[in-house]
Parts: structure tokens; sequence; C-alpha cells
């Protein structure tokens, strides 16, 4: 059974609805000398767009298949996923509790308070200020069984939504983007994207192994040296193929970079 058809199995809410566009960048393109196309998915809807969006169509789902009334996750201050995440429970009437830390150590009120904190308000978030997210899974498990006793059924979310299951909204989106470059013509010498929670990496990875195996996907890491981030993408990308019972394929190589 192709890649596709596995996808097409698992339960998914449409939030991102059309394709994201993948534009040429004409003028930086010049500067450089060979041609960039970018995969527009900051133009995802909901509380101003971002990549999580993808995940949290199937991770959301499948906390509706469970009955959660509460979605349970983590991250920075400023944090995009749980911003979206707050926002998509708000969405969907259920409530949102989060774990924030504050990783710079920074006293600034515009950090502390505004942007995705605010929005965090503005969707009735409840939010949990932590020293660091250094136990993050445990830490968010601590919280979850906390909430029955208040009558509540949480769904854990991780930090980014990347988990297998979160992970499969990037497989959906490489198999997209692959369908792009066949209609649009242009042959990637590789695809480059940040790699920090890893679900995105994991998911394009495993896609484009199974759709341009002569692509590489690259991942720039934003928080962690090549050694410490290999194996987080190396065990999403194994996670998520098994998830799909899918092959890894053999030549499927984690390329980051920490410069």
């Amino acid at each position: 059974m192709k890649i596709s058809d596995r996808l097409a199995s698992f339960a998914r809410l449409d939030l991102v609805g059309a394709v994201t566009p993948l534009l040429k960048l004409d003028r930086l393109s010049r500067m450089l000398g060979r041609d960039i196309y970018i995969k527009q998915d900051d133009t995802t809807p909901l509380a101003f767009g971002g990549n999580k969006l993808r995940k949290l169509e199937f991770l959301a789902a499948d906390a509706l298949r469970q009955g959660a009334d509460t979605l349970v996750t983590a991250g920075a201050i400023q944090s995009n996923h749980v911003r979206q995440t707050a926002a998509l429970a708000a969405r969907l009437g259920l409530r949102c509790r989060a774990l924030l830390e504050n990783p710079t150590g920074t006293t600034d009120c515009d950090y502390l308070h505004s942007g995705n904190r605010l929005l965090l308000d503005l969707f009735n978030a409840q939010a949990e200020p932590v020293s660091n997210l250094d136990n993050a899974d445990a830490q968010l498990q601590a919280l979850a069984e906390r909430l029955p006793g208040d009558g509540h059924k949480p769904y854990v979310i991780p930090i980014g939504g990347s988990n297998p299951l979160g992970a499969l909204g990037y497989v959906r989106a490489g198999l997209e983007l692959a369908q792009q470059a066949e209609a649009m013509g242009p042959t990637f010498s590789a695809v480059v994207l940040a790699s920090g929670s890893a679900g995105t990496h994991g998911g394009l990875a495993l896609a484009f192994a199974h759709a341009m195996p002569d692509t590489p996907v690259v991942g720039v890491t934003v928080s962690r040296s090549v050694a410490a981030q290999t194996p987080k993408v190396a065990g999403l990308i194994e996670g998520t193929a098994g998830l799909l019972d899918v092959e890894v394929p053999a030549g499927l190589k984690v390329e980051l970079w920490d410069e």
C-alpha cells in the first residue's frame, strides 16, 4: 500500500484547507545565482498561521475521538505552537492548559505579556509558568494526571506537536510539496527547513524518501547540535513510519546543519 493510502486511513480535521503556495523567490534567486522556492506554510489559517496547524489536524482529531475536553501542551512564553493549540481549543469548545517557560530569562514586558502570550489570555487558555521544560514529557504527564481530579479529561500534545501522530501532518505536506514540484517543473537539489522539535523535519524526510527519493531534506538546527538533534529526527522518522506501517527507505539519511 502506498504511503498516501496509509495516510488517508487516519482521522484528520481539515484545518489547513487549501494547498499552501509554492512560490519562486525571483529577486533572491537572481542574487544567489540559483533558483530558490518557498513553501508558504506561514499562510495557514487560524490565529496567524504557522506550521503547527498541520500537526494539530491529526492530534486534535485524536483528542476528539478519545472524548477529551482539555488540550495540554507546553512551550516558551511566545510559543507559536502553544498559540495555535490554544486557538484550536477555543474553536472546538475545549479547554487548554499550557506549561510556559522563559528560556532566555528576559524581563522584557513585551515578551512576557504581549504577542502570543496575550493571545493565550484572549483564547482563555490557562497558563502555568515553569522554570524550565527540560523534562517536558514528564511535566506534561504530571499536569495531565492532576486534571481528572477536577473532572476533566486531558489530551497531551507534546512540544511542537512533535510525535509520530503529529508528524503525519508533514508527511502529508511533503506529499503535497512533491506534487507541486512535479506540476511546476523544478527539480529541487534540496529541501531546507528549521529543525527544532523535529516533527516537521521527520515528516517531510519520510515523505520525500518515498515521493522524491533523490531530493535530500536538510534541517537547520535551532536549539541543538547535530549530535543531539539527529536521534530526535531519526526517532520520529522511525516512529512515524511504524505508525503508517511503511518501511523507512534504506537510503534515508538524517541531514542536519548546526553552523
